[in-house]
């Protein structure tokens, strides 16, 4: 197997970096030593590591948003007014084509952007841009900025936006592929995150903190929060071999409040307990995703999605949260939108700010299950793997032990079937390969068969459908019409 979780040298990353850099023009701009003390004349309040740092020790969640249109002033428009609605860091979207490395799309879209005055693509195009414009939004605001993407190969765009003074770069080689692609093998996408792990590891040699943030919701859609942690937590293990020092691991929220207090309390313990007994010392932030999946059509609605995930956030202690719109239904949000998005979760995550994290047995239970299973997959990747976490993670995904719903990956064996007990947690109608103990899958079928009873009807895939649908129409679990409650 042609992928190894052992640290690159440096004569190995900059061997590759004489290739990646020619990839596009923009390529050539990037100059480390000009990076470095670029970096290194930043005011640490706009450092991400440093914030999460700060908020971690006051016990304060940051409020970020997604957000990234094409041209660099009407980008930086964009940022500005997000800051003044009270985000305290801020992102850069990335567009679609960017995220497929099909550069000279993106230098079409750009153009034509430019031509009809208004966004021909759904983000901004840092590549095409560079470095200077990246500095130039940088320079532009006031607070952190986090690089977003969804990139299987990021290996240029991470030498673009951190020469250009991004201080976070978001993704990761398992929760950038399998979600997110088809045809592209974990080996493959293992070591083009292991170039920009290792491009973060030496930055920090040369002084520089880089955040790193792998993508925590996976598909976004009822994702088990043991499966979600198992891959935070081993692209959290690969980016520390790798040297990375900061790292922010996430969780999407699934809608059951106890489960997704119990998840983001159970990761942040998990993360400190692997990555310490393997040897790693990492500053280890928690982020939590606002709802990924369908959204109310009516805003008031979605209002309620929105303050729901923030009241978690701040309950839980998540170090962040990222947010969503009151448009979510219709496609990308205007400005506007985003901007009421921050004020609403901030209202909330300010009025609960202090207050003491309900530890009620519900949550104490849904820690324990989590725990338990999160254990029971990451102890046998590392098996299969004979110790190495790289090739673990390869043979664990052939092999069906790690197994993501719903996900597009053909290398993703796809048998990982969700659906929600009475009470709204994630359980599964079918655990699939996961090495589960018996006792734990019993769990699953119990929870299940408890809701089949409750609501007259056998567990079965229109269950896992009717739950898909159910936050769209005004509820959390899907039950069907005159249902018993």
């Amino acid at each position: 197997m042609d992928v190894a979780n052992m640290r690159w040298t440096t004569d190995e990353l900059f061997d590759m970096r004489e290739k990646v850099l020619q990839t596009w023009p923009t390529g050539r701009d990037v100059d480390l030593e000009d990076a470095v003390k670029y970096h290194q004349a930043m005011p640490d309040t706009k450092r991400l590591s440093k914030v999460l740092a700060a908020a971690i020790r006051q016990k304060r969640t940051l409020v970020q948003p997604r957000a990234g249109v094409p041209l660099i002033e009407n980008h930086i428009e964009l940022l500005r007014y997000l800051e003044d609605s009270g985000a305290d860091c801020l992102p850069t979207t990335i567009d679609s084509y960017t995220r497929q490395n099909k550069y000279e799309e993106a230098q079409k879209g750009i153009e034509e952007s430019m031509a009809s005055g208004r966004s021909m693509l759904n983000g901004f195009p840092a590549v095409n841009h560079g470095v200077g414009a990246c500095r130039k939004i940088i320079e532009s605001v006031s607070v952190p900025a986090q690089l977003r993407h969804g990139t299987p190969d990021a290996r240029l765009l991470a030498e673009i936006s951190l020469a250009g003074g991004y201080t976070d770069f978001e993704g990761g080689g398992i929760s950038y592929n399998i979600p997110y692609a088809k045809d592209v093998s974990l080996e493959a996408t293992i070591k083009y995150w292991q170039y920009v792990d290792r491009l973060v590891g030496w930055y920090y040699e040369q002084g520089v903190e880089i955040n790193r943030e792998p993508f925590g919701p996976l598909t976004g859609t009822m994702v088990p929060p043991s499966v979600s942690h198992a891959v935070a937590i081993l692209e959290g293990l690969l980016a520390a071999e790798q040297g990375v020092k900061f790292i922010t691991l996430g969780y999407g929220q699934c809608g059951n409040f106890a489960q997704d207090i119990a998840a983001i309390l159970t990761l942040k313990e998990l993360a400190q307990e692997y990555l310490e007994k393997n040897g790693y010392d990492v500053q280890i932030s928690t982020v939590f995703h606002q709802w990924m999946g369908g959204f109310p059509q009516d805003e008031a609605k979605s209002f309620g999605v929105i303050g729901l995930g923030a009241a978690v956030a701040a309950l839980s202690g998540a170090t962040k949260i990222i947010t969503k719109t009151p448009h979510e239904a219709y496609g990308i949000p205007t400005k506007e939108a985003n901007g009421q998005g921050i004020m609403a979760t901030k209202q909330i995550i300010n009025m609960l700010g202090g207050q003491p994290v309900p530890i009620t047995p519900e949550v104490e239970a849904e820690k324990k299950i989590i725990a338990a299973e999160t254990r029971c997959l990451l102890d046998t990747v590392r098996t299969m793997g004979e110790g190495d976490w790289a090739v673990g993670t390869v043979r664990a995904f052939a092999a069906g032990v790690l197994d993501v719903p719903f996900a597009p990956s053909r290398y993703n064996a796809g048998r990982l079937l969700p659906a929600r007990d009475s009470h709204g947690a994630v359980r599964l109608l079918d655990a699939g390969n996961l090495p589960f103990t018996e006792e734990i899958r019993d769990f699953h079928r119990q929870k299940l068969e408890e809701r089949g009873r409750q609501e007259g009807r056998q567990p079965s895939f229109q269950m896992v459908i009717d739950d898909i649908y159910a936050i769209g129409k005004g509820m959390l679990v899907g039950r069907p019409q005159g249902a018993r409650k």
